[in-house]
């Protein structure tokens, strides 16, 4: 059953939610990835200035690339996603928050990125990546892809992050507590230095996420900001993560 909600349609399986931020919206689809609180999370963490060009690398639903449009002055984001289910639900969230001026989605690998974007465009990119190597855990299509390392790899990741970034620019990248040494290097590798960072704790003292800032061709020197709580010992998200200026 469809269901009609004013100008668009809520497909079979899709709910439309409010992100508590400027009236906008949200619709995800249970049979797809949805997203998580480390998507809130890495879109306050981003700042951005008037006139930058920004980049998300595995856009999914499209909510990162709003809230951060929503939050910070900017003149584009061009966001890349490899599934065509998920560009699709993207670009119906932008024309349900009309933000098709601030936002294009381009459904492609963005190993191919050099046929939308050219090198050294962005001020800022910014990624929730897939977490996890391949594995042989059964699932859809669309979870192994977001979840696991199966279409780009950490590596790969911080290459082009780093090609497309100009001198100076910020990568926001987030990726499990575990491989934080792993991420650090990765990113120093492609001269990618980490210039802020700060961990998420799940309200049991268990450091859960790493999220980092870092600058492509900036100095040594680190920034390390308090844990985040994201959860009472309940496991209930906290009320200062459904606020939109938590990390400001």
């Amino acid at each position: 059953m469809r269901a009609k909600n004013k100008d668009f349609t809520l497909e079979n399986g899709e709910r439309l939610e409010d992100l508590q931020c400027n009236n906008l919206k949200i619709v995800q689809n249970k049979n797809l990835y949805t997203f998580t609180s480390d998507s809130v999370i890495l879109a306050n963490f981003v700042r951005t200035k008037p006139g930058d060009v920004a980049v998300e690398i595995g856009t999914g639903s499209g909510v990162i690339s709003i809230l951060v449009q929503a939050k910070n002055p900017l003149e584009k984001i061009f966001a890349f996603e490899i599934q065509p289910q998920m560009a699709n639900l993207a670009n119906k969230n932008i024309l349900i928050n009309n933000l098709q001026q601030k936002i294009q989605v381009f459904c492609e690998d963005i190993k191919n990125f050099e046929n939308y974007i050219e090198k050294g465009c962005a001020n800022v990119i910014f990624c929730n990546p897939p977490y996890f190597k391949p594995t042989n855990f059964k699932q859809t299509d669309c979870n192994k892809i977001a979840k696991e390392e199966v279409c780009l790899n950490l590596d790969a990741l911080c290459q082009i992050a780093s090609e497309i970034l100009k001198d100076g620019g910020s990568f926001y990248v987030c990726e499990p507590a575990e491989r934080c040494s792993e991420l650090i290097c990765t990113l120093q590798k492609h001269k990618l230095s980490t210039k802020e960072i700060f961990f998420t704790e799940n309200g049991k003292e268990k450091v859960k996420t790493v999220f980092v800032k870092a600058v492509k061709g900036g100095r040594f020197g680190t920034k390390v900001m308090p844990n985040l709580i994201t959860n009472d010992e309940n496991g209930d998200y906290l009320e200062s993560l459904q606020t939109k200026n938590f990390l400001k």
